[in-house]
Formats: structure tokens, C-alpha cells, sequence
């Protein structure tokens, strides 16, 4: 029985190690990097035959489940670890869980690609590798899909809810800020969007993804 995941906070494994951190479960973190060919023994794609993190192993009464894909391991910590009563992340009902697999869907499809370009290129790589015009070409792309969510959350906000899916922070927010974090770098787009700069600020303050933080920079 537990709990087991296979990856860094400085990756997208953080998804599901925020999850388990913010419902406070008991787990084990083997930090596997994904450089230097960690993710290449036999025993790992014996887990992941795509040699990726993170992976997640749940030991259940049941039988054993094995997961991989960043996403899919999140929204499967919040729907059979959490509570599912509306007291934590955990969806609480059918509107919440589709809000979740919308806005972690759309997430991957709409933000990634664009998102971790600038991340690389305003920040992560080195300067002399760093090129202004795939960061600058992308944060332009990424206007599209913000008004997206500018608008969600204005509507949000107009029924007194903060958050995507209720008026508490769940797997949702969770799945979509992880990767919204990334665009930090790009000021002038995220002031081009208020209530989504405010709303990644109050997911990001949250002691949880605060913990991940302190992990990643003692991971790397």
C-alpha cells in the first residue's frame, strides 16, 4: 500500500507532487532526473516504456496502478486521494471534474508549446543561447488563448468565485497555473491580463506550490 512518485520538482512531475503535497498525503518521492539518462535504466521503462517523468505508482488494496503523463497523474491524485466533499482540491461533483479535464486539456493544447518557449528564452537557457524573437513570437500567440481565460475568470469573479471551477482552489487551477507559471518572465503579457495575473498570483503564493519551489531549486 502507497503512494509513489518518480520524478523532479524542476519538471513537469511537480504537477503531481504539488497534488500530493497540497491534500497532505503520505507518499514517497524517488527524484528521478530526467537528464543523464535516469529516466533510460531498465527498471524505469520497465514504469515508463517512453523513458518520461513523471510516473506515478499507486499500490492499492485492488491492485497496483501505473501512470504516466504529467496531467493524467494530477487529475488522478485529486479524484482517489482527495476528499471529493468540496473541502480540498479534489473535485466535488460532475461540474468541478469537468471543469478540471476541460481546463487541463486545454491547458496541454492551447498553453504548453508557447509557455515553455518563453520560459527557455526569456529565463531558463543560457543568454547566449536565449533567442528574443521565438519568445517575443509566442508570448503574441499566447494572447489568444489568455483571453480565454481572461474572460473565464472574469465571469468567475462576477459570481464571487477566485478560481476556474469553484470559489475554492482545486485540481483545476492547479493543472493550469503549473503551466501558466511559466510566462512569468513575459511582464508586459500577463498585465495585459488582470484578473489572470492576479488569479496565477494567488495560485503560485500557496504554500504548497511554494514547498515545490524550494524542492526544484534543491533539486537542480
Amino acid at each position: 500500500m502507497g503512494l509513489t512518485i518518480y520524478g523532479i520538482a524542476a519538471s513537469r512531475a511537480v504537477r503531481p507532487l504539488w497534488a500530493a503535497t497540497e491534500l497532505g498525503l503520505q507518499f514517497e518521492h524517488v527524484p528521478t532526473p530526467y537528464q543523464h539518462g535516469g529516466t533510460r535504466t531498465a527498471e524505469f521503462l520497465a514504469l515508463n516504456p517512453n523513458g518520461h517523468i513523471p510516473v506515478l505508482v499507486d499500490r492499492r488494496p485492488d491492485g497496483e496502478v501505473v501512470l504516466w503523463e504529467s496531467m493524467a497523474c494530477t487529475l488522478y491524485i485529486a479524484r482517489h486521494h482527495g476528499k471529493g466533499d468540496g473541502t480540498d482540491l479534489a473535485p466535488a461533483n460532475a461540474h468541478e471534474d469537468a471543469e478540471a479535464l476541460r481546463w487541463s486539456f486545454w491547458t496541454v493544447n492551447a498553453l504548453e508549446a508557447d509557455a515553455l518557449t518563453v520560459l527557455m528564452h526569456r529565463l531558463a537557457m543560457p543568454p547566449e543561447q536565449r533567442k528574443a524573437h521565438l519568445a517575443e513570437a509566442a508570448e503574441k500567440r499566447l494572447h489568444v488563448p489568455l483571453r480565454v481565460l481572461e474572460q473565464h475568470l472574469q465571469r468567475q469573479a462576477a459570481r464571487g468565485q477566485e478560481h476556474l471551477a469553484a470559489a475554492r482552489f482545486t485540481v483545476a487551477d492547479l493543472c493550469t497555473a503549473s503551466v501558466l507559471g511559466w510566462t512569468k518572465p513575459a511582464r508586459d503579457l500577463l498585465e495585459s491580463f488582470p484578473a489572470t495575473q492576479a488569479w496565477l498570483a494567488r495560485c503560485l503564493e500557496r504554500p504548497a506550490q511554494q514547498a515545490m519551489r524550494a524542492l526544484a531549486r534543491q533539486q537542480h
